[in-house]
């Protein structure tokens, strides 16, 4: 079986340093930046994980780039699962290195269905001003991330050019205070689904928090979401039933995921089922 997970928001979470205290044990340091803490995981979670990872394929899934999912010392270097995918679906890393072949794949697809990106930074041109805009990165020569004061943003203009950018073959996403603007040809199934292909026929179980993760999950065959972001506001507004929540927000719905991942694969596991029915 393959686990298929964003990390962000889904596997490790940022705390506020009172928090983060007052969690004491229960939480361990997923990722420094210059000496800082800047982001954590479920110490419960992290144990199950890496137990799981002796019997099934965990890939993390995220749209961070290749060098700051290395900085993810938690799930990088210490569980060093054997695929990620990073930049959005834009790279495969396999054994811990970067797939250049997949890299080049990709490029060509994002040529072959997008418009060029030099159109797109026109269109953002006339929407994302400085009075709300922090910072803006082209990542990895693949897509935009920027930083915003969220609260700031024009909602009618942003939405004219989400849909805008829609027809030329490019995705928005909001989450917190980024604002992602991705060719569709950068996805995280079709890497998914290409990691799938050299590792397998399996099942596959998926988890993640926001509209980028919403193909990936559409794909698998289990999911699991956790209950907040991007995701599960569209689920309360829309109200269709489409995705399965957990219960926990926050840092320890990781907990309620591990756990499903551990029922759907005992499902799945013919050594569980035969010691279950003797």
């Amino acid at each position: 079986m393959i686990f298929a997970s964003d990390l962000d928001q889904t596997l490790i979470y940022s705390q506020p340093e009172d928090r983060a205290t007052e969690l004491g044990s229960r939480i361990l340091i997923a990722e420094l930046i210059d000496g800082k803490v800047r982001s954590y995981m479920s110490a419960n979670s992290y144990h199950r994980l890496q137990s799981l990872m002796k019997e099934l394929t965990f890939i993390p899934v995220t749209t961070r780039t290749l060098k700051q999912y290395d900085r993810i010392h938690l799930i990088s270097q210490m569980l060093q699962p054997a695929y990620a995918v990073t930049s959005n679906g834009g790279n495969i890393v396999l054994n811990g290195q970067p797939d250049p072949e997949w890299h080049r794949a990709i490029l060509a697809r994002v040529q072959d269905s997008s418009v060029h990106v030099e159109e797109v930074r026109k269109l953002m041109d006339q929407v994302l001003h400085s009075d709300w805009v922090i910072s803006s990165t082209y990542c990895d020569d693949l897509f935009f991330s920027h930083i915003v004061e969220r609260d700031k943003i024009p909602q009618l203009e942003m939405r004219e050019l989400s849909e805008e950018l829609q027809r030329l073959g490019w995705t928005t996403s909001i989450q917190g205070r980024k604002v992602y603007i991705v060719p569709k040809a950068v996805n995280k199934r079709d890497a998914v689904a290409h990691l799938k292909q050299i590792i397998g026929d399996e099942k596959i179980v998926a988890s993640g928090d926001s509209l980028l993760d919403q193909i990936l999950l559409d794909f698998a065959d289990y999911s699991l979401a956790p209950r907040h972001g991007e995701l599960f506001r569209q689920e309360q507004l829309q109200g269709t039933g489409a995705y399965t929540f957990t219960e926990e927000s926050g840092i320890f719905a990781t907990d309620e995921i591990i756990e499903y991942v551990q029922a759907v694969h005992n499902k799945h596991n013919p050594a569980f089922r035969i010691k279950e029915s003797s």
